[in-house]
């Protein structure tokens, strides 16, 4: 049972998106004049012990779980399983496709995060700072980005479908 909101589905349906440009404008603002980097926090931290650009990784993660209760706290109705982990241990993500453990998310995850991860230690740059170059005018970043959206495309279409049977072949999923 959700709690009520501050607004109807319906107009949610139209703030909810109006909500998510303004973040996303805010983020892209942020990143580019930060020029946030979560791979180049990563390296800077563990090569340099350098913690500037980690600070701003922790403080997307942080920002990323306020955003979504924002819209949790607009439309409770549209985010009924917010809370699916706390206090139900580890189960099957609510409403996720092919109803697979919470183990077999993760391992798809950490697959797609180190494919993620390697291409962009290689560029250079997380696929954040990749969007934000690309927004400045950078050619390598606009093909990162393009390739990065057929990769995803990818990935759904054939990838994670292969893992999927390969988990519930071992019987993980």
């Amino acid at each position: 049972m959700a709690a009520a909101g501050w607004l109807s589905k319906d107009a949610a349906i139209i703030a909810v998106p109006i909500v998510t440009l303004l973040f996303g404008l805010l983020i892209g603002w942020l990143g580019q004049r930060s020029g946030f980097c979560s791979v180049g926090g990563f390296r800077d931290f563990f090569l340099f012990r350098h913690t500037r650009l980690l600070y701003g990784y922790l403080a997307l993660i942080g920002g990323a779980f306020i955003g979504y209760l924002v819209f949790w706290l607009i439309t409770p109705s549209a985010f009924e399983n917010f809370f699916w982990l706390m206090g139900k241990g580890l189960m099957p993500v609510p409403g996720a496709p092919a109803n697979l453990t919470v183990v077999a998310y993760i391992v798809l995850a950490v697959i797609s995060g180190i494919a993620v991860g390697f291409i962009g230690v290689l560029l250079g740059g997380c696929p954040l700072r990749q969007v934000v170059m690309t927004s400045e005018g950078n050619i390598k970043s606009l093909c990162f980005v393009i390739g990065m959206c057929i990769g995803g495309v990818v990935f759904a279409a054939w990838v994670s479908g292969w893992g999927v049977t390969l988990l519930k072949g071992l019987g993980i999923a």
